[in-house]
């Protein structure tokens, strides 16, 4: 599937929540937010944009501190981060939006479609877990992934990695998909903005956050359910674990998993999840329940 042209895509400044955010934005009609995750920039829904702007107005923007964005000095809690998606479809003036969130960008659309119901039409997350939620047992059974406590230690990662980023994110790359490796274009892209100590800061404040990100995530389901139509798609390593993270607070949850795919689902996959995405967000028909592999 050919990457989409950069002449359909319209990059945008976004002043919101005391950043500057960086989106990428295609398409006319019903609004699509895409929330990418770590090592990733708006540029991992390269494959995706150019099918799904033929029928929505699609919106990619780099999360707080990745990619273009601003590099905050706080606020990479999925709450905090949440709050700027929203920022962001309002100054597009989208009052709606299917949102559609991967890896670190998945507590941040969670909690979105927890806290604005009436924003949040549509909703599908991939290969995350959400905070300490019941369900990810057998996938945690053996420690989380190494890398979570690496990043997480203040200051040791955005130390040690200067000058060995691009190995380091090849790593990532090509372990995420199952060692196929993406573009040349798409993983210089990538390098580029994870390149320099303050990138590397920010990327790795995700996860010193995460223990937040999990206290606010157990609050909204304490709370409150998802209530809109909801999607779960795992492939490898998360599976079926966010499925079953969903499943007691989810109203209507459709679940499936992509068989040979990597983490990196967009740019491993990305037939498959458009064959997948683009019924679900125009409404078709999916069944409450359903799963396939």
């Amino acid at each position: 599937m050919p990457d989409t042209p950069e002449t359909d895509v319209e990059l945008r400044r976004i002043t919101v929540n005391g950043i500057q955010a960086n989106a990428a934005v295609a398409g006319t009609g019903s609004a699509v937010l895409l929330l990418h995750g770590f090592p990733h920039t708006w540029r991992l829904w390269t494959e995706i944009i150019g099918p799904l702007a033929e029928h929505h107005r699609v919106i990619a923007p780099d999360l707080r501190g990745l990619g273009a964005s601003t590099r905050a000095a706080a606020g990479f809690d999925a709450e905090t981060l949440a709050t700027d998606a929203e920022s962001i479809l309002d100054a597009l003036a989208e009052p709606t939006a299917a949102v559609v969130a991967i890896d670190a960008g998945t507590p941040v659309a969670f909690l979105l479609a927890m806290r604005r119901p009436d924003l949040v039409r549509r909703l599908v997350v991939m290969e995350s877990l959400l905070g300490s939620l019941p369900g990810a047992e057998d996938f945690l059974a053996g420690g989380p992934p190494w890398w979570f406590g690496f990043h997480a230690v203040p200051g040791l990662g955005e130390t040690v990695l200067i000058g060995h980023e691009a190995e380091y994110l090849d790593w990532f790359l090509t372990t995420g998909t199952l060692g196929r490796g993406v573009s040349p274009e798409i993983r210089d892209a990538f390098v580029d903005a994870y390149t320099g100590h303050d990138a590397l800061r920010c990327a790795f404040s995700y996860y010193r956050a995460m223990p937040t990100t999990a206290r606010q995530i157990g609050e909204a389901v304490a709370a409150g359910r998802l209530t809109m139509p909801t999607m779960a798609i795992g492939a490898h390593p998360v599976g079926r674990a966010l499925e079953r993270q969903l499943r007691p607070i989810a109203d209507d949850l459709t679940a499936h998993v992509v068989q040979d795919c990597g983490h990196i689902i967009p740019l491993d996959r990305p037939g498959e999840l458009l064959r997948l995405l683009t019924p679900f967000l125009a409404g078709g028909a999916t069944r409450p329940g359903e799963r396939s592999c």
